[in-house]
């Protein structure tokens, strides 16, 4: 965090002087005023960090969106060509006609449990993703500290 609170390894407790000429009115104005820049930081943070994670999340779920209508198309291509395969097999193999119907359902099956994972793999993912500001939150921990160490 760069507040300018802390410079080379010291904070500015480090170099208190008992004969400060300023009253008592003037270091509870800088306390304010420092006070004040540091919300200020905190919030622009905040602002930012939430800004880039709907950033990423939108930009995500869009290519999710796009590629998972894209590739629908080429799968039930796919799916034809393997459901005529397997009809042919099974014509082949010499089972009755009304045994036809088991080419689709195998390609179904399949293909469902295919998307099944998928789609968990995806929910799971997204299900990953805190909308807490975790920088935020640690910076105001720091925060927290030096105010308390300054007010000392």
């Amino acid at each position: 965090m760069s507040t300018g609170y802390h410079t080379n390894g010291k904070n500015r407790l480090d170099d208190y002087d008992a004969n400060d000429p300023r009253s008592l009115s003037d270091l509870v104005k800088e306390l304010r005023d420092e006070s004040v820049a540091l919300v200020r930081e905190e919030v622009a943070l905040a602002k930012t960090e939430m800004s880039e994670k709907a950033s990423l999340v939108g930009r995500n779920t869009g290519m999710l969106i796009a590629g998972g209508a894209i590739a629908h198309l080429g799968l039930i291509f796919c799916l034809l060509a393997v459901s005529y395969a397997l009809y042919v097999a099974i014509g082949l193999a010499g089972l009755p006609i009304h045994a036809l119907w088991i080419a689709p359902l195998i390609v179904g099956l399949v293909v469902g449990g295919i998307g099944l994972a998928m789609f968990s793999k995806a929910k799971n993912a997204l299900a990953n993703v805190s909308p807490m500001p975790e920088r935020t939150k640690q910076s105001l921990r720091e925060d927290q500290q030096w105010l308390h160490a300054k007010t000392r």
